[in-house]
């Protein structure tokens, strides 16, 4: 095991300050992520340079369709969760404890050393939610820093302000996952709360690094039409225009087996609703070819990149300047 970053300690318990579940724990007791551990008035995390999942993806995946299209990107997960998502496409690893998932030894000297070797651009934390092998990401992305790769965190954004604050200097791009727009729904969805994530959205983007959000569309549960215009009137009011928004279809999963997948049109009606609002650029996702998946420049329309699935033409030059009006579309295109 390895000693845990932010926490603190009482009497006779740990108190965990990563993450705003706060977990208070006696002896022997794990947190609610499953990781994090109190032994002998210290706590541990057993996620530590021991990923359950290795891959090399598309940066396209993440989904990040303005950072460095067209590269592979080096992925990595641990076991466990600090969410509980009834929809979770990830249950086996996330929902279980590291002592309890098939494992590999791998030190963040070595993540990158692997990724340079898949000539990948990137490293990205991902699969379960990196914010509970905080310390492993922290360390790899110090690693991946020095030796030229870009880091990638894809997360729901449940953190808090410190360790958020000092992991955003290594980080360069990041997905957030925002589940919906009402709080009690997000406890029975997640197990969460919305306000933390909502501020994590604006630390991320105050911070510099580059952001995009994907809303997962799930019929019966975060299709609500009133809901979905308050959340995009929210990152509207707050300055969110510019950044790249994605709605996901949802496929039954887990605890969601019984429900339907989300309706192409219904997306795509969401996607229209929020361009009205002034969202720049609106993405559809798990549809398959479709009218959303391309970018176009928010000044002239011009078709900027095209995709199909996973492929990216980049019609930009290498600093994003769209073809026909010069317009710069923001992103990290090199």
């Amino acid at each position: 095991m390895y000693e845990a970053m932010y926490y603190r300690q009482t009497a006779d318990t740990v108190i965990c300050e990563l993450c705003p579940h706060m977990c208070q724990l006696k002896e022997g007791e794990v947190g609610k992520c499953r990781v994090r551990v109190c032994q002998q008035q210290r706590l541990h995390t057993l996620a530590y340079a021991n990923p359950c999942a290795i891959h090399v993806d598309p940066v396209e995946k993440k989904p990040l369709y303005h950072f460095l299209p067209g590269t592979k990107t080096f992925s990595i997960a641990t076991a466990g969760c600090n969410l509980a998502c009834l929809n979770c496409q990830n249950s086996s690893i996330s929902q279980v404890s590291p002592n309890e998932a098939s494992s590999t030894e791998l030190a963040a000297e070595q993540v990158v050393e692997a990724a340079i070797s898949y000539k990948c651009k990137s490293i990205s934390y991902t699969y379960t939610d990196p914010t509970v092998y905080y310390e492993y990401m922290l360390e790899t992305s110090k690693v991946a820093k020095r030796e030229g790769l870009l880091n990638i965190m894809v997360s729901a954004g449940y953190i808090n302000s410190r360790p958020l604050d000092e992991l955003l200097k290594y980080i360069d791009g990041a997905n957030i996952d925002l589940k919906c727009f009402d709080d009690a729904l997000y406890q029975r969805l997640c197990g969460i709360r919305l306000k933390p994530v909502l501020k994590s959205l604006q630390t991320i983007k105050r911070a510099g690094v580059w952001l995009e959000i994907t809303n997962l569309v799930i019929p019966q549960m975060t299709d609500d039409w009133q809901m979905i215009n308050l959340m995009i009137d929210w990152l509207v009011d707050n300055d969110f225009q510019t950044v790249p928004i994605h709605f996901n279809r949802f496929v039954p999963a887990y605890k969601l087996e019984h429900l339907n997948a989300t309706p192409r049109e219904l997306l795509f009606k969401i996607a229209e609703m929020a361009q009205e609002k002034g969202m720049r650029y609106v993405y559809v996702g798990n549809v398959g070819k479709n009218r959303y998946q391309n970018t176009y420049c928010s000044d002239c329309k011009t078709e900027a990149m095209k995709r199909s699935y996973y492929n990216t033409e980049m019609l930009v030059d290498e600093v994003g300047n769209c073809p026909n009006c010069n317009s710069v579309i923001p992103g990290i295109w090199h």
